[in-house]
């Protein structure tokens, strides 16, 4: 095993490994963002607006994150009317387009669980928030939203966990994070082995850090609503 050129390497892995942690950040902060809104509305069964957000989900859940990168960095390149928009220096950057693939892609898993946990909510809760005369608006922001979220949390943890994993998919565009830099390492001293097992080390310490953060978060907030 090679592993001086390993060492030689490390500031190149522990960059991609710091671009890899934003593109995660990114994509989960933004994601989370329009993920809260779009789960309430999609959560109201019957009305139209939850049917449209029905589509954005289902296709971004139905459809591999690869291709929706494809489609988005290479994919709308070729259409004139996008290049000569004022849009045009975002989505020629690679790093815009794999934030916005990603925003995208987490953001509908999120909202079905948001949704999800809305609709599972007891129903002991909502009629207590009734009974005190809360309007919907209030009910929603103090009690539903609040219990949604922590309910959510484990479910939430796996797609963080899958959006850490879905990052390396960013190498494709160009972009050296932590695949990246493993693919450099290779394609400079042909250690396929040594290269990846590296990359691999740095993704599960991470993945570590996300679960010990998540258990945390659940013992706090969730573990309270949790039947005793």
């Amino acid at each position: 095993m090679n592993l001086e050129a390993i060492q030689e390497n490390l500031p190149l892995y522990l960059s991609g490994a710091l671009a890899t942690f934003e593109l995660l950040v990114i994509s989960l902060l933004l994601g989370l963002l329009i993920a809260v809104p779009l789960g309430v509305l999609r959560s109201l069964r019957g009305s139209w607006i939850s049917r449209v957000i029905w589509v954005y989900t289902y296709v971004f859940r139905g459809t591999p994150m690869l291709v929706q990168l494809f489609l988005i960095y290479y994919g709308l390149a070729q259409f004139e009317a996008v290049r000569e928009s004022f849009a045009w220096p975002w989505l020629s950057s690679a790093w815009f387009c794999a934030c916005l693939s990603f925003v995208l892609n987490t953001g509908a898993y999120t909202t079905e669980i948001i949704a999800g946990s809305i609709r599972a909510l007891p129903a002991g809760e909502i009629e207590a928030a009734k009974s005190l005369g809360m309007s919907r608006w209030v009910m929603f922001r103090r009690i539903v939203l609040p219990s949604a979220l922590r309910r959510s949390l484990p479910a939430y943890s796996n797609e963080a966990i899958f959006m850490l994993h879905g990052t390396s998919l960013a190498s494709i565009v160009t972009i050296m994070d932590l695949t990246g830099a493993a693919r450099q390492v290779n394609s400079t001293y042909y250690i396929p082995f040594e290269a990846f097992i590296t990359a691999a080390v740095f993704y599960f310490l991470m993945t570590l850090s996300l679960v010990a953060l998540f258990h945390k978060a659940e013992a706090r907030w969730l573990k309270p609503l949790m039947p005793r």
